[in-house]
């Protein structure tokens, strides 16, 4: 097996997938992750895994059946609501989706915990990168501290810190933002939400902006409320002022039900803005030898329930890639990029599409065409 050591970039769910199947298969791998530790901050709400990409590399990974101890039943139902409040479509979770339900931080900390002690490395935020010829890189850290690299993989996300490296891309404004909140305990405390969310997730659309909303643990309702805005509009919103900007936010959805307007006034948490960005659909690099780029290092894409599953899939992918290939790292890579690039395309493709059907001037009768397989409707 070779002896090349892995340096990774990032501790979620791309790198440490990777880290785990390279583990599998006796390959040893350093990852670096700036935050300070594993409960540094919130993981982010739920996650829907995939047969097709995610699966396969939990597969990979060994980690399967207890991947399946984490998952809520029952929150793959789908239900789309008109402003109104009016049910348009009610899709219950049957059990063959093929897109199971867990929370993400669980999945983050199943990971974690099938690395050996020491495998992660917090606290060590990358301030640079360089070539350092031979197919070696250096890597530096704000604390001052560098490490050289036999393999350098970034799965350090849209902003990547090893991306410049291999690629002058920088991610760019998709013009659509999102406002994250949350409801907890909403059955008790505000039931008249829990009710019209249901048991899965909740789509409210209208062109241009909408709700989609998950039903997490304990009752705990998470709204996504997007909105296609430029930067600039929430510019000039107070965020650190909570009130003034869930009431200025709600502004925009006037008129819209009570029950449906109140995930946003009624929220139990601050807003949070996150802006939508994304690299060009087709990027893609000359080989580099020595580095490569996972996940959303390699192509971010506006959210469209497959961007956790792709950094999973691409992690397991390279570490297959050389696993196969123990003498020859190069060709490991190039056969991982030459599958990466067109499935990474076709995926944020189909993302912009998707946005299209969610908050284009159709909507949301195409999205009800596409979750009913029927053709479009007039």
């Amino acid at each position: 097996m070779t002896t090349t050591h892995v340096t990774i970039i990032g501790a979620g769910l791309g790198g440490l997938t990777l880290a785990r199947v390279l583990h599998v298969h006796g390959i040893p791998s350093t990852v670096y992750e700036a935050e300070s530790s594993p409960t540094a901050r919130a993981q982010g709400g739920m996650l829907d895994i995939h047969d097709y990409n995610g699966r396969l590399a939990l597969h990979a990974a060994g980690l399967v059946e207890d991947f399946d101890s984490l998952i809520l039943e029952g929150r793959e139902a789908a239900r789309l609501v008109d402003r109104d409040g009016t049910l348009l479509f009610d899709q219950p979770d049957d059990g063959t989706g093929g897109r199971p339900e867990v929370q993400r931080g669980e999945l983050r900390q199943l990971l974690l915990d099938s690395l050996p002690p020491g495998t992660v490395r917090w606290g060590h935020k990358v301030s640079g990168t360089r070539a350092l010829g031979g197919g070696r890189h250096e890597v530096t850290f704000a604390d001052g501290t560098s490490v050289d690299t036999d393999l350098l993989v970034g799965a350090d996300g849209a902003w990547s810190r090893v991306r410049p490296l291999l690629s002058p891309a920088k991610p760019t404004y998709t013009g659509m933002s999102c406002v994250e909140v949350y409801l907890y305990d909403a059955d008790t405390r505000h039931p008249a939400s829990a009710k019209v969310v249901g048991g899965g997730a909740l789509y409210v659309l209208s062109p241009g902006k909408g709700f989609v909303t998950h039903r997490e643990k304990g009752s705990n309702l998470h709204t996504y409320v997007m909105l296609a805005r430029p930067q600039e509009w929430f510019t000039d919103i107070d965020f650190t002022d909570s009130a003034a900007a869930i009431a200025r936010i709600a502004q925009e959805f006037d008129g819209w039900a009570p029950e449906l307007t109140a995930l946003i006034t009624d929220a139990d948490t601050a807003p949070v803005l996150r802006p939508l960005a994304a690299l060009p659909v087709e990027h893609r690099w000359e080989r580099v030898p020595g580095v490569t780029l996972i996940g959303d290092a390699a192509h971010v894409a506006a959210p469209n329930g497959e961007g956790a599953n792709l950094a999973m899939l691409d992690g397991a992918e390279l570490a297959q890639a050389l696993a196969a290939h123990p003498d020859d790292v190069e060709t490991a890579l190039a056969a991982y990029e030459q599958a990466m690039f067109p499935r990474s395309a076709e995926t944020a493709s189909e993302g912009t599409e998707l946005y299209a059907l969610m908050f284009g001037d159709d909507t949301p009768h195409g999205l009800i065409s596409m979750f009913t397989g029927e053709g479009q409707n007039d």
